[in-house]
């Protein structure tokens, strides 16, 4: 039995460093911020980083604990489009927000010496991630 309780602990505290770990990447990149500056809500900056903790201790604990929910058939697969949708929006922008901290978008439009149409150029990658994301997961 106390081989079991060590596991268990040390799983937690393995997927409490990874949240940690995912969460400090978040905030050094500057998703939150650049978001709250995009949106004009900025004077909020400290709601939205509590709720991205939040939402990693819960996503941790959902991951440790089985929950089993019943309902429908359509309002679980309501829920799981749901949560597919919120969840590639995550991704998506932590994607978005790496490549732009990166600065390969600048360094790929003073190459090809482009002086307009880079914001373009972001949305259509976007999109296609998107496409192929979503052809991945249906196929």
């Amino acid at each position: 039995m106390s081989g079991y309780m060590l596991l268990g602990f040390l799983g937690v505290c393995g997927g409490t460093m990874i949240a940690a770990g995912l969460c400090a990447l978040i905030t050094s990149t500057g998703i939150v911020t650049r978001m709250a500056d995009k949106s004009h809500t900025a004077s909020r900056v400290r709601i939205y980083e509590s709720i991205l903790m939040m939402g990693a201790i819960f996503w941790n604990g959902f991951w440790i604990v089985p929950v089993k929910l019943r309902m429908a058939p359509f309002m679980a697969l309501a829920l799981t489009g749901m949560t597919g949708v919120l969840q590639g929006i995550f991704v998506g922008c932590l994607a978005v927000s790496l490549a732009e901290t990166l600065n390969g978008t600048a360094i790929f439009s003073r190459r090809a010496k482009l002086s307009k149409g880079v914001g373009i150029i972001i949305l259509f990658t976007a999109f296609g991630k998107t496409i192929f994301a979503l052809f991945q997961f249906v196929l």
